[in-house]
């Protein structure tokens, strides 16, 4: 996902980032150390898209999450607080962290 960010940010914004900036961001945020997109990571997605009917990209990213071992997945996409196996998907427009982790 941060090929596609990359991408978005210099060439199809208009006017786009600064080539040097859109690299930092993305070195940034690979400190988080994102999984790649596997075999496994594309067949759980597969599996979660016929089974919850999400889009492709929704898909992989609750499949990543799933493959991470996140618990909380943070999205204003998806349905706040649905449960997917093990993934709680949170709207962070909604819920401060405090709400998130009081519960822990």
């Amino acid at each position: 996902m941060l090929n596609e960010f990359y991408v978005i940010v210099t060439r199809k914004l208009k006017p786009g980032m600064d080539i040097k900036a859109a690299r930092a961001d993305v070195r940034a945020l690979m400190t988080w150390q994102p999984i790649p997109i596997d075999r496994v990571v594309v067949e759980k997605a597969w599996i979660i898209q016929d089974r919850f009917l999400f889009s492709w990209w929704d898909s992989l990213i609750v499949a990543a999450a799933q493959v991470a071992q996140c618990r909380y997945l943070l999205t204003e996409d998806l349905q706040d607080a649905q449960e997917l196996d093990s993934v709680i998907v949170v709207n962070p427009f909604i819920h401060t962290p405090q709400d998130i982790f009081q519960g822990d």
